[in-house]
């Protein structure tokens, strides 16, 4: 089975706060194509999120397939409010990047 790492397929992977107790995440597709390529592959899921962030699926508090934008969207709750003590994300932008590399069939 051939694969591409997800960032190939997607024109937008990032991350922003959901107020101070949520990261949410968007992936943005360039077309039609690649994003039914993506959902039909079953390889970005619920639980293939919760596995690339080590966190129990009782933390994903939304794990949205948005057709009209062409996007895959789902918000992690957090450890710890934004901002806390020990919390290393204020703005929650910079927990993107384990999306980049999942391996997406593309073909045998």
């Amino acid at each position: 089975m051939t694969t591409k790492p997800l960032v190939e397929l997607a024109k937008t992977i990032r991350s922003k706060n959901a107020g101070v107790d949520q990261i949410t995440f968007d992936v943005i597709f360039p077309d039609r194509e690649s994003y039914e390529l993506v959902k039909r592959s079953g390889a970005l899921t619920a639980e293939t999120v919760a596995r690339l962030y080590a966190v129990p699926r009782e933390r994903l508090t939304a794990f949205v397939e948005y057709d009209p934008a062409l996007a895959i969207k789902f918000t992690i709750r957090r450890e710890r409010p934004s901002g806390s003590p020990g919390e290393r994300d204020v703005f929650g932008a910079q927990q993107y990047a384990p999306l980049f590399d999942l391996p997406i069939p593309v073909g045998s």
